[in-house]
């Protein structure tokens, strides 16, 4: 590689690494495998390594992932909380023992120090006059968050020990069996399971309410103790367990000439793993002598005297039911590949990102096809490989094109040169962003007061507003800096939308707006679902068990929840407290009758007046068929309407009528 391809390369690993950094560090959140990242940020320290003129400050290789949340304090860490470079075979780690042994004054290594390398998050608890004061996040390694009221509610962290000042250091987590039982719990109360333990217990130790975090079965699983010093890690882990801290009890001391043990043990260990207490993706691996290790120093984020050895990705094998392509925010077209659904690391996976039409061809993906689908941990799951000695005799290649005209019939997609994805012809990012905002807000959907279209367009324009979940978090002092807005429309605004978050389940999905599902189908299909969750984990035959979807309506429902963007949005609109109610279709009057509005009603507009037939339980149509209950009947009503429900005999009812019906 040259060195112009090398620094675009390096640009382009950079901006991926970062961004994945920031959803899984500072989000809880991910949008690649770890496994993939991993992949990402070896190659990037390569080509570094490689060309050290393009090494930046800013680069991913020289920082501890995450930043600080803004809800907690920060504070800056007495000693920079550092992580590990990570390598993935026996090969890089001679590299790396051959390197440390010419820097070593003697030449020589003595002993390797060995620990299980936990999946949950990093913390320091502090003491001073032996009681725990408190307790920071890594955050960027150098300033993390104070959560110690939310981790002095873990069981197993002591709050007194035998000596004066300390800093002791590792990883909060959640146990598989404790996971398990918190997810038998959900499931008996018919609420949404968790997705996976790290995620879980991050997420309680960065909420604002104590009582959260004592709620659920967190543990800390020391693996530092920072001051006083120890002479070697093995000493300092004897110490930790002597003052009452759990360790992960997997800890070993090789001798630097028992290298082969060392080999045969990381070998074991990828198997042994499965049975352990928590889950965890590698091994660390320390010089053990800590005036070696710190006499070594630290390049850029890293200390030369300790690595992480990454097991490689957990797989599995599934089936493609459908491929549906997802339009994004942007109008970019991504296919998605709707799988059987299959336990992988922990999580059950149903759908995985094809990316694009050259990807497709590349795998030559096939509906019916069986295909190795894999992932760490908690991440994304990618195909890896279809195995067509399993493939179902007639199927055909996948036709992007094709697909595109049979899901969005109404749509034009353009692919521009250079690039490998289709998108929609002739509408900008903004454009899609600002109508998506409007009908958000709008009457069919949450209603919020306030959000026309000028005062969207003003919002996006400054952008205050780049996403749905950016109006939860719009402020009334920047709102009222903007030229159509005073302090009083801005606090109305900002209250308004601050009213929309506890919305009714069928105006959220309606809100959503997912092609092809109107009021009417968010109302069935709140009504089917019960939950959001529910309905984000439905299968195609599940939708299509309801009587008004069908195959494109089914296909546009599966295509939105396998939407990494929206998915996202979700999690952000969660994050806010926007959480829409849980449907409740008992004793519901009108609950299986069906209605159909003609003509202009005094009393109320059309939408209103389907609203309260929906809120009782009907379902409201625009076609007059056999199984419609009746005809309601306004002024100047609809002539061809009127004749088909004489010739099929319905009922027609006047607004009074119809006044009684829904008790106005």
């Amino acid at each position: 590689m040259s060195r112009d391809e090398a620094e675009k390369r390096v640009g382009k690993l950079r901006e991926l690494i970062n961004d994945y950094r920031y959803h899984y560090h500072v989000l809880d959140e991910s949008i690649m495998s770890e496994a993939a990242a991993d992949s990402l940020k070896h190659e990037l320290a390569l080509l570094e390594a490689e060309f050290p003129e393009l090494v930046t400050p800013d680069s991913p290789t020289q920082r501890v992932a995450g930043k600080p949340l803004d809800k907690f304090l920060k504070v800056r860490h007495e000693k920079r909380m550092i992580s590990l470079a990570d390598v993935f075979s026996q090969q890089e780690i001679e590299e790396w023992i051959l390197r440390n042994e010419k820097l070593i004054s003697n030449g020589k290594i003595e002993e390797f120090f060995t620990d299980i390398k936990m999946d949950g998050l990093s913390c320091s608890l502090k003491y001073r006059d032996g009681i725990f004061y408190q307790s920071v996040t890594r955050g960027d390694g150098l300033v993390g968050e104070d959560v110690t009221l939310n981790v002095k509610t873990i069981e197993n962290i002591p709050l007194k020990i035998d000596i004066d000042e300390a800093e002791i250091r590792g990883e909060i987590v959640i146990f598989k069996k404790d996971f398990e039982q918190l997810n038998e719990f959900q499931r008996k109360h018919g609420e949404a399971e968790f997705a996976n333990p790290r995620n879980l217990a991050a997420g309680s130790i960065r909420q604002l309410n104590p009582k959260i975090a004592a709620s659920r079965p967190l543990k800390f699983i020391a693996y530092d103790l920072v001051t006083p010093d120890s002479l070697t890690w093995r000493e300092a882990y004897e110490k930790l367990r002597a003052y009452g801290f759990q360790t992960s009890n997997e800890d070993k001391v090789f001798k630097a000439s028992e290298k082969k043990q060392l080999f045969k043990y990381i070998a074991d260990l990828d198997e042994y793993r499965k049975s352990l207490p928590f889950n965890t993706d590698g091994m660390v691996i320390k010089i053990n002598d800590r005036k070696v290790y710190d006499d070594l120093g630290i390049v850029g984020k890293t200390p030369r005297g300790a690595i992480a050895f990454k097991f490689p990705a957990e797989e599995s094998t599934t089936v493609v039911r459908d491929i549906v392509i997802s339009i994004g925010r942007t109008g970019a077209a991504t296919p998605v590949a709707i799988l059987d659904p299959v336990e992988v690391a922990g999580t059950t996976v149903r759908h995985a990102s094809l990316h694009n039409a050259d990807e497709i061809a590349r795998l030559d993906v096939r509906i019916g096809d069986t295909v190795i689908i894999y992932k760490a941990g908690d991440i994304i799951p990618q195909v890896k490989e279809v195995l067509v000695s399993l493939r179902p005799e007639g199927t055909e290649a996948f036709n992007y094109k094709e697909a595109l005209k049979r899901q969005y019939p109404d749509l034009e997609f353009e692919r521009p040169e250079g690039e490998v994805v289709y998108r929609v012809r002739g509408e900008s990012s903004d454009f899609i962003l600002k109508r998506a905002i409007e009908y958000y807000a709008s009457k069919p959907a949450l209603n919020i007061e306030g959000l026309g279209e000028k005062n969207v367009v003003a919002l996006v324009d400054a952008g205050l507003v780049n996403s749905i979940a950016d109006l939860y978090r719009l402020k009334i002092s920047e709102i009222a800096k903007l030229e159509r807005f005073g302090e009083l429309s801005a606090r109305n605004l900002v209250m308004a939308i601050d009213g929309s978050k506890k919305p009714a389940l069928n105006k959220f999905i309606t809100a959503l707006g997912i092609r092809h599902v109107g009021a009417q189908t968010a109302t069935s299909l709140a009504r089917n679902f019960k939950t959001l969750d529910n309905l984000a984990n439905a299968t195609k035959d599940d939708l299509l068990k309801i009587l008004d979807i069908g195959g494109v309506v089914a296909e546009s429902i599966l295509a939105w929840f396998a939407d990494e963007d929206n998915l996202k949005m979700l999690a952000d609109l969660k994050e806010l407290g926007v959480e829409p109610l849980e449907e409740n279709t008992k004793n519901l009057p009108l609950m299986g009758q069906s209605y159909i509005i003609t003509g202009t009603l005094n009393l109320m507009g059309r939408e209103e007046a389907e609203d309260k037939l929906r809120a009782l339980g009907a379902t409201v149509t625009s076609s007059v068929t056999k199984n419609t209950t009746a005809l309601i009947v306004g002024e100047k009503p609809g002539k061809s309407k009127l004749e088909k429900a004489k010739k099929l005999g319905i009922e027609m009812i006047n607004e009074d009528v119809f006044k009684a019906l829904v008790n106005y």
